[in-house]
């Protein structure tokens, strides 16, 4: 069979409610040439049943990877995942964000050599999350602004995040005060650069460790392109009880070494050494 265009890295953790909307979204997707790798942190048996579920019913290449549960270790098994990959281009994000139809599409389309694609997320509230069915997904509701806003949405102008296009979509990327990092929801780069630095710091938990990834890619001359506005997914709410204020400082830490330092390697990484 021939190589698939990219690897959508999806990491999970016991939210198979969550997930199962999650993969009916790439199940819509406007480009299906793509490989689907879910990296999951030591989940329950059942979202091990959901995920050989879909994979029986699904046309895509969906491929399970797992450690057992050992705490939080996100680092770990998205550098698994980065292994497990078969193509040369890889798009993450998480098992709470449901793709909008041309998502992959979109990063497909921008991903050019030098650069990562940081894209951007619209944070939905519990209830709005709740309600959200497979016909809201497929029929593209939940990204629209007016049918949410009918569930409770108040106005704000981040919610040009879910509908803006052509000219209007570029100029808002082109302003957005916001820099373009590498944020774990929603963002994609070329694998031999992720393999340079290493893929993730394994040392890091919760708190900015996508980003520390994404200041090595910097550092190693990679520039980030700005789709806040263009590739697009709904990030569904939940509880964080896993965040706890000594992973902040700890990555925090790490972080602050790696930009005095302009790291462009971490030896805690895919590679150890």
């Amino acid at each position: 069979m021939a190589t698939p265009k990219l690897s959508v890295i999806l990491s999970t953790y016991n939210q198979p409610q969550w997930l199962q909307k999650v993969l009916w979204g790439y199940e819509h997707q406007t480009e299906t040439d793509f490989e689907l790798i879910i990296a999951d942190d030591g989940s329950s048996v059942e979202t091990q049943h959901l995920i050989k579920g879909f994979q029986k019913q699904s046309a895509l290449k969906i491929v399970h990877v797992w450690h057992e549960d050992n705490g939080f270790q996100k680092t770990i098994i998205l550098n698994k995942a980065i292994e497990a990959s078969t193509t040369d281009y890889l798009l993450f994000s998480d098992g709470d964000c449901i793709p909008r139809k041309d998502f992959v599409e979109k990063h497909l389309l921008n991903r050019a050599f030098g650069y990562f694609l940081s894209g951007g997320y619209f944070k939905l509230p519990m209830d709005i999350s709740e309600m959200i069915t497979q016909d809201d997904i497929r029929s593209e509701r939940c990204f629209d602004v007016e049918w949410l806003k009918k569930h409770g949405l108040k106005s704000s102008f981040k919610n040009n995040k879910l509908n803006a296009s052509g000219s209007k979509e570029k100029f808002l990327n082109w302003i957005t005060p916001t820099e373009a990092t590498w944020n774990g929801h929603n963002a994609s780069g070329w694998k031999e650069d992720i393999v340079k630095v290493n893929g993730f710091d394994e040392r890091m938990q919760y708190g900015g460790e996508d980003r520390e990834m994404g200041e090595r890619l910097f550092n190693l001359g990679i520039k980030a392109k700005q789709l806040r506005y263009t590739a697009i997914c709904v990030h569904l709410d939940h509880a964080r009880g896993y965040v706890k204020p000594e992973m902040l400082e700890k990555n925090a830490a790490i972080r602050k070494i790696t930009k005095e330092t302009k790291a462009v390697y971490t030896p805690f990484g895919i590679r150890k050494s």
